[in-house]
């Protein structure tokens, strides 16, 4: 096993690595921005007058790291923990869209509907999204996949397969 292969094992598509959300510094936009969709969510579990009044601060900070960062993640869509987004302007992502542990999205990418009929995507674990990507409509990406920058994901993608192209293709297999 390479180098590589040992780093790529070692991220988990199970287990949220949740030091990878922990904002490093006081300027760190798009870790503040889950940070805030992550507290919204844990109030919006509780009840009674606090956790309403927590809600709407909650709400407030995700706007200002949503302006901040052009990124739309709305406050509702279902991402587990690890989540990395290291360039999160112009992210979109459907609220019906899940997003399973420990995957990278970079820059400009959208995660959506296909106009064509209902559903949304669903990542795996430790699934890397390069720049510019698109991945529309009830397509299921498996866990370790790579999805190549400007790639226009269609269809399902199995376990550790790099994808490219418009439309998407396997091109080759992450390990």
């Amino acid at each position: 096993m390479t180098d590589r292969q040992t780093r790529e094992a070692a991220i988990s598509a199970n287990n949220p690595d949740w030091t990878r959300e922990t904002p490093r510094r006081l300027w760190d936009p798009s870790r503040r921005l889950l940070r805030s969709l992550r507290k919204y969510q844990n109030a919006k579990q509780k009840k009674g007058v606090l956790a309403r009044i927590l809600c709407k601060l909650f709400a407030m900070r995700h706007r200002l790291w949503s302006v901040v960062t052009q990124a739309e993640l709305p406050l509702n869509c279902q991402v587990e923990g690890g989540l990395k987004i290291p360039h999160p302007n112009g992210v979109v992502i459907h609220p019906s869209t899940v997003i399973g542990p420990n995957c990278i999205i970079f820059q400009q990418v959208t995660l959506g509907t296909s106009g064509t009929g209902p559903g949304a995507p669903v990542l795996g674990g430790g699934v890397d999204i390069g720049a510019g990507a698109k991945v529309l409509g009830p397509v299921t990406i498996g866990d370790h996949a790579i999805v190549g920058a400007n790639a226009v994901v269609t269809q399902d993608i199995p376990e550790g397969a790099v994808v490219g192209g418009v439309p998407a293709r396997i091109i080759g297999s992450r390990w």
